[in-house]
């Protein structure tokens, strides 16, 4: 068996740290497994990628590019992949991605038939976004903000699944894990819904049975691409790429506190100028292969430390990555803005290696 398992999800919903602990969860219990990071930067190495890195698992990437468009690139890392004796590879796409079902699995069984082996098209789901999607989205209740141009984005991710997982269920009890599964069953009836906690492992047995034993239905929904909200969604959004390393000025640089920091000041500045932020990521490791990760899901939302320096930094090499409702040069200026001033107030020198920014509506 050698299958492959697309993780499609909306932006924030997990799909990196869920590969992840699935890659190591099915590398212990089951036969070797691999994930590739699909994102949109230019470039190598990337955020998701050195993450997984960092976390010790297999991974390759695939940049500049979604896998929907790039299958010669996708097939030659799938196969590299199954002859090094990998049994299950992952690969997520973009965030706001809609269409994988088609473009992917549709694809690469038109492309190469009877080549791949295609698990269940999953679909990834964060207990907030299930919240937005139960609240009624009429026209005289939309706010106008990405989410709620983004629901039809969510809406239509959901349709695409053959597998829908409920990620970060460590922040429910038992009597919400089962009342969100329940909704999502009746809501989307098409699918099997798992739940699952990426970060204390919980359901990953389930998922990687499910994985292993399904395949893909192979069907067909009806989606509107050309829909209005899917449009706003995109026109609005903007991507940000930023590395660079900081050296450190003395012994007791706290680098997690530091991360945070930027964040809570990005925060607060595009806040201010009633901006929206799907999702900012950031991650800064040092020599000795220590790191620390940082996230904000959204304006509103605390800002989350996934992982935590173990000992103080002498230098950091940091990549910085956002999904933002904000014109892109804006949203450049804001950025650096943070990352200089906070930088300075911690008597950082700093050395910029990549710098790219632009509107996923051009």
């Amino acid at each position: 068996m050698k299958k492959f398992a697309v993780f499609s999800g909306f932006l924030g919903s997990g799909k990196t740290t869920a590969m992840i602990a699935l890659t190591r969860y099915y590398s212990t219990h089951h036969g070797k497994a691999a994930m590739i990071s699909n994102d949109l930067g230019e470039g190598v190495t990337l955020a998701d990628h050195r993450l997984a890195v960092l976390s010790g698992v297999k991974a390759s990437e695939i940049t500049d590019e979604c896998i929907c468009f790039c299958h010669d690139v996708l097939t030659d890392r799938l196969k590299a992949c199954y002859d090094e004796g990998c049994e299950l590879v992952l690969s997520d796409i973009p965030g706001f991605g809609v269409g994988a079902l088609e473009h992917v699995y549709h694809g690469l069984t038109a492309e190469y038939p009877g080549q791949f082996d295609l698990a269940p098209f999953t679909v990834l789901i964060e207990p907030q976004k299930v919240e937005r999607l139960k609240r009624d989205s009429s026209e005289e209740e939309r706010a106008g903000t990405v989410y709620d141009d983004a629901v039809f984005i969510l809406r239509a991710q959901l349709s695409e699944a053959d597998l829908i997982v409920l990620n970060k269920c460590d922040l429910l009890t038992d009597e919400e894990v089962s009342a969100y599964g329940i909704w999502l069953s009746e809501a989307f009836p098409q699918a099997e819904v798992i739940p699952i906690s990426a970060k204390t492992g919980a359901g990953l047995e389930a998922l990687s049975a499910a994985l292993k034993a399904g395949s893909a239905s192979l069907r067909h929904p009806d989606i509107d691409y050309e829909d209005e909200n899917l449009q706003n969604a995109m026109d609005c959004l903007s991507e940000y790429y930023l590395q660079y390393h900081a050296e450190v000025c003395c012994n007791d640089f706290n680098g997690t506190e530091y991360l945070a920091d930027m964040a809570r000041k990005a925060q607060e500045v595009l806040k201010d100028g009633g901006f929206e932020v799907p999702h900012l990521k950031l991650l800064a490791w040092d020599a000795e292969g220590d790191f620390g990760k940082v996230d904000l899901l959204g304006i509103d939302r605390p800002v989350e430390i996934t992982r935590r320096f173990r000992h103080p930094c002498t230098g950091i090499a940091v990549i910085l990555n956002a999904s933002a409702a904000c014109p892109a040069d804006v949203l450049d200026r804001v950025l650096m803005n943070a990352v200089t001033d906070v930088s300075a107030r911690y008597q950082l020198e700093l050395l910029i290696h990549k710098r790219e920014f632009f509107s996923l509506g051009e």
